[in-house]
């Protein structure tokens, strides 16, 4: 496949990044179908896209084309619940079961809890413990065809949360870290129970419209997205034989605020830029979550990774959507930016969780030095159909 370059307004002017242009061709040749990439740094502004937009088809993707944004979307709900702890409506370290008293949480699991992975709750998409042992989540993730097949399905997210919460807790709260869509869908929950209004219109009035984020959705149950975007596809075996379908069209009430949201990289770096340069958060918090956990790197909704040869630190978060993935990173003080969105055959096997890691990579080494991308584990959970 060939790669196009494609610069925007605002990009410098006669500039010309070949090291861009191939890193982005090079992860098209590892097997993903597209990818579009755009990095804010000292040079200016720089938009590129490689692969196609549909299979068997020659358009390459467009350059701000919407994305399903996956696991990103876990940074927009936390930045709502720590903008209510900032209004003094939720207090981080208090029970989160004074805010959501319809579930009977343990006592023990804090605000803070939900939003760094501490909270031990049984993530409703599926658990993968460390032995290879599978425990099983909402029906939708437990097979390939029969993902497909129930793609339209809607969950309300109470009906997620309470299957969560007839599985074992994987550790005593606040004992261990493992990423759980749960604790997401609790955050959004809270954030509606406080407010007594949608996440959806929160995210609206609090994020999406002061940043101007325009190419930004909260689909809730649509399964609609606008365009222009890139095709995501779906491998899986039936009657023996391999099938792909275009998944694109999907109802992501699967996920809820796990990973629902739909955007594009120019408003993935200006939301990105916009929370590192302390524009949605007072300082204080915003510090609280920048501060990872020692075994993860996860602050509060945002992850913190330190030094690479050339030192730094990045602020970042990852997202895959089944068959769409998106990238959004950001040095602290929010003035270089590496944001792309990723198209894909996904399968139950996550054949291309490697590339994907190669990818993300091979992108963050050019554009920030040598910082690292973050771990395997966090691609195997952000590359299936679990966001």
């Amino acid at each position: 496949m060939s790669e196009s370059f494609h610069t925007t307004e605002n990009s410098a002017a006669g500039q010309d990044r070949p090291e861009l242009r191939k890193a982005i061709q090079e992860i098209v040749d590892s097997g993903i179908a597209g990818v579009s990439l755009r990095v804010n740094d000292e040079r200016g502004e720089w938009s590129g896209s490689a692969g196609v937009a549909e299979l068997g088809k020659g358009a390459k993707p467009p350059v701000n084309g919407y994305v399903r944004i996956g696991s990103n979307t876990k940074t927009f709900t936390a930045t709502l619940v720590l903008q209510l702890v900032a209004e003094g409506k939720v207090e981080l370290d208090a029970p989160a079961a004074d805010y959501l008293p319809e579930f009977a949480l343990d006592r023990r699991i804090t605000v803070r809890m939900l939003l760094q992975h501490t909270s031990g709750v049984f993530n409703f998409t599926g658990e993968l413990f460390e032995d290879g042992t599978v425990v099983e989540g909402i029906p939708s993730t437990i097979s390939g065809q029969e993902w497909v097949d129930n793609r339209f399905k809607t969950y309300p997210p109470e009906e997620l949360v309470r299957l969560a919460l007839t599985k074992p807790a994987r550790f005593e709260p606040g004992m261990g870290w493992s990423y759980s869509n749960t604790n997401y869908v609790l955050a959004r929950l809270l954030v509606e129970n406080v407010t007594g209004r949608s996440c959806a219109e929160e995210t609206q009035d609090r994020i999406l419209g002061p940043l101007g984020l325009s190419g930004t959705v909260v689909p809730c149950t649509s399964p609609e997205i606008p365009e222009p975007h890139a095709h995501a596809y779906y491998r899986y075996e039936e009657a023996g034989r391999q099938k792909t379908v275009d998944i694109t069209r999907q109802n992501p009430s699967w996920v809820s605020a796990g990973g629902d949201m739909i955007s594009t990289t120019q408003d993935l770096h200006t939301f990105i830029s916009a929370l590192a340069g302390g524009k949605l958060l007072p300082a204080g918090l915003l510090a609280e979550m920048r501060t990872p956990h020692p075994e993860s790197g996860f602050g509060l909704g945002l992850r913190v990774q330190d030094a690479g040869p050339n030192g730094g630190t990045l602020l970042f978060h990852n997202g895959g959507a089944a068959g769409h993935a998106a990238l959004m990173y950001s040095t602290p003080d929010g003035n270089k930016t590496l944001t792309a969105a990723l198209n894909y055959v996904d399968d139950a096997a996550m054949s291309l969780a490697g590339a994907f890691l190669k990818a993300m990579e091979r992108l963050v080494d050019e554009v920030f030095g040598g910082e690292q991308a973050g771990s395997t584990d966090e691609v195997a959970e952000q590359t299936k159909p679990t966001a």
